[in-house]
C-alpha cells in the first residue's frame, strides 16, 4: 500500500482545509486509515481514524466537533475535513493505514505511512 497525502496550506484562524489521502491498490479498501499530526518539538498526536468496515469514526479530543474523516471509496481516498481551525492545529499531517481495527489512536498500530502535508493556521 502506498499513500499520498495532499491538501495542506496556509489558512487564517476560523478557516477550513480539506486534506486527502490517496491509497494505491485494491487492498487499501480493506484497511483502516488514520490521520496523525506532529508540530515542531511535540509528540505525534492522533487526529482521526476510520475503519473501512464501518463503525463510528474516531477523533482526538482536540479536534472533536471540528474535523471529519470520510471515505471516498470511488477514488481510494480518505479525506479529512478541518473546520474552525486554530493556530494550535498547525503541524505536519500524516495519513497512515493498518490491517488492524482496534487501538487506532496509536501510531504504532499503523503499517503504512504517507508523506506529511503542512498545515499552518495564522492567528
Amino acid at each position: 500500500v502506498q499513500l499520498q497525502a495532499s491538501g495542506g496550506g496556509l489558512v487564517q484562524a476560523g478557516g477550513s482545509l480539506r486534506l486527502s489521502c490517496a491509497g494505491s491498490g485494491r487492498t487499501f479498501l480493506t484497511y483502516a486509515v488514520g490521520w496523525f499530526r506532529q508540530a515542531p518539538g511535540k509528540d505525534c498526536e492522533f487526529v482521526a481514524a476510520l475503519r473501512w468496515s464501518g463503525g463510528t469514526p474516531l477523533y482526538g479530543d482536540s479536534v472533536k466537533g471540528r474535523f471529519s474523516i470520510i471515505w471516498d471509496g470511488a477514488v481510494n481516498t480518505v479525506r479529512l475535513q478541518m473546520n474552525s481551525l486554530k493556530p494550535e492545529d498547525t503541524a505536519s499531517y500524516y495519513c497512515a493505514a493498518t490491517k488492524y481495527v482496534s487501538s487506532l489512536d496509536l501510531d504504532s498500530m499503523y503499517d503504512y505511512w504517507g508523506q506529511g502535508t503542512q498545515v499552518t493556521v495564522s492567528s
